[in-house]
């Protein structure tokens, strides 16, 4: 560390003399000046921390030298103590009027001069240091691009920088010593409700977003933030404003949801993008559709986009799921029935084509429809009628049909099991959903959106997950699709007591992944020796359980079963089967 430079300015030589022995035993950089004049010279090139300055000198005397030291803005942080024979106190005033630290009277002690040095220098370290400081924050204060307004108790501007005159299209120099209400007579008042309740509450106000009027723009959307303007003795006495210009961020999100995103379907994949620009073209037509796709992929989010999407988002959606109901029943379901048609038919009710009459029914799980239900569906189809069970008058109705299925119709058709006929009805057009294995670029995605569902059921904040949990989820094969994604981030949601969730967050057939996911689920095997040999060896890890062998190859159990049967795999004695 260099030592303290010190500047000695005296008439008397001897003076200097005995100062110069005095403070080089305590290893200051010292200089002299015989003459005021002489100080004034030697200060540019010495610039000393102190300047020990006699008051009573022929020419130029002490006063006048401190007063053009101060004078000078390069000279003014260099500290200075005055020395005098005069031990009054108006001349005391005198001298600290022109800008003397402190007084020193001659003669004094060697410890008095000391202490009074050191106590100046700490002084000088410490206003060095805030100087530093407060340039620090003047610099960010002029470059930040945020808005940066301070204002008094009375929300009187006190302060503004650049980019305040930039965002809110108005000079921060006209503003400066106005009232907040009367410099802002523009905007939406967003910024003044925001400062007035930090001023009221004294609470830091974050993230309150506004779109705002502004003089040049057709629109602007700002996030706001404030806290409270303390003093030294923590003391409120104003409010700090800060102003961030998120117009373009906030576009580029809309845009981005709006292109990740179509009536609740979430996905950025390319897969999805064809699904989206499909359901635009379809959402001006009557068109019968198909939809195939895995359990748990979101058929039925597409048909309502596809309902909501079309002219009779008006009327009736009505949603009938074919596989839960007998023949009989499914028959009254759909058409409906009069008083006594069957036992228990206690009083006439109309089916679900009648209630969706306007409007839109979707019939899922479709392949499951027996033969004689096919048939009546295929009249509905082409003559737009029907009968109720146990009547003979015939019923009119305009509805669209959209339906549904997770079965290969094609193959349930080429086996006799579904009617061509219908089957070429209901797929004037097809949309395909893939499996979410598919489009694995798609879960983080899927992943923030049931986080803000979940973090509003569950009151939490969770953000985020860990990266193992990541490469997890990127490596599982979800055969329940979206809906077992779903259901895997609730249960690390009731777990997870963070805000990052874990593996030992998960459901356990995803940790299973750790430690027994040694087969990709896309893995093309060689040759049909290598495959069956995988198989075997996954039943074998799971001790011939069936569900976790399935999961560990990523495939279904009737895949497995498949599998079993082709290769002939059985299991040993030893082990029970399940």
């Amino acid at each position: 560390m260099k030592p303290n430079k010190i500047l000695i300015v005296d008439d008397e030589p001897i003076n200097i003399s005995l100062l110069e022995d005095i403070l080089k035993e305590e290893n200051y950089d010292i200089r002299s000046a015989a003459s005021g004049e002489d100080a004034l010279n030697i200060l540019p090139g010495f610039e000393p921390d102190l300047i020990l300055l006699d008051i009573l000198m022929s020419g130029m005397d002490g006063y006048e030298v401190c007063k053009r030291i101060r004078a000078n803005e390069q000279f003014r942080l260099i500290k200075i103590i005055m020395v005098s024979a005069m031990a009054m106190l108006k001349e005391r005033l005198k001298g600290y009027d022109v800008g003397a630290d402190d007084y020193i009277t001659k003669p004094f002690k060697k410890e008095e001069l000391l202490a009074k040095i050191r106590v100046v220098m700490r002084l000088k370290e410490t206003e060095a240091a805030n100087e530093k400081y407060r340039s620090n924050l003047e610099a960010i204060f002029r470059s930040v691009k945020d808005g940066i307004l301070t204002v008094d108790g009375d929300k009187r501007i006190i302060e503004a920088n650049d980019a305040t005159s930039v965002i809110c299209g108005i000079s921060k120099n006209e503003i400066i010593g106005c009232q907040f209400g009367t410099a802002f007579t523009h905007c939406s008042k967003g910024c003044e409700t925001v400062l007035e309740e930090t001023l009221h509450t004294q609470n830091v106000v974050q993230e309150y977003r506004v779109e705002c009027q502004h003089p040049q723009k057709h629109r602007q959307v700002v996030v706001l933030s404030s806290s409270p303007l303390k003093d030294q003795n923590s003391k409120v006495i104003g409010a700090v404003l800060v102003i961030r210009d998120t117009t373009k961020i906030h576009d580029l999100e809309r845009e981005l949801i709006e292109q990740n995103r179509f009536h609740n379907i979430i996905g950025k994949s390319s897969t999805m993008q064809k699904i989206y620009r499909l359901l635009e073209n379809l959402s001006g037509t009557n068109t019968t559709i198909l939809i195939n796709g895995e359990s748990g992929t979101g058929k039925e989010l597409v048909a309502k986009a596809l309902h909501y999407g079309s002219d009779r988002a008006q009327k009736p959606l009505i949603k009938v799921n074919c596989s839960a109901l007998s023949e009989n029943l499914l028959e009254s379901e759909l058409f409906g029935h009069v008083k006594g048609a069957f036992t228990g038919a206690i009083r006439s009710r109309i089916g679900r084509f009648q209630a969706a009459d306007g409007g839109t029914i979707f019939l899922d799980e479709i392949g499951d429809v027996s033969p004689l239900i096919q048939l009546k569906l295929l009249r509905v189809l082409q003559e737009k009628e029907f009968e109720r069970v146990g009547d003979t008058t015939t019923q009119k109705v305009n509805v669209r049909v959209l339906t549904a299925t997770n079965k290969d119709l094609k193959e349930k058709v080429r086996l006799g099991e579904f009617r061509e006929d219908l089957f070429y009805r209901l797929k004037v057009v097809e949309i395909n959903i893939p499996p979410l294995r598919d489009r694995l670029e798609d879960v983080p995605l899927l992943f923030s959106h049931f986080c803000k569902q979940f973090n509003k059921i569950f009151n939490k904040e969770i953000d985020g997950m860990s990266d193992e949990v990541l490469r997890i989820m990127m490596e599982y094969h979800w055969p329940g699709n979206v809906r077992e994604l779903q259901h895997a981030i609730e249960h690390a949601f009731v777990l997870c007591k963070d805000r990052t969730i874990a593996v030992e967050h998960l459901p356990p057939e995803l940790k299973m992944i750790i430690s027994t996911q040694i087969y990709a689920p896309k893995k093309k095997f060689l040759s049909a020796t290598d495959e069956a040999q995988a198989f075997l060896e996954a039943l074998n890890k799971t001790g011939w359980n069936k569900a976790k062998a399935a999961r560990m190859m990523g495939v279904s159990r009737p895949t497995l079963y498949k599998k079993m049967r082709e290769y002939k795999l059985e299991k040993p004695s030893n082990i029970h089967l399940t």
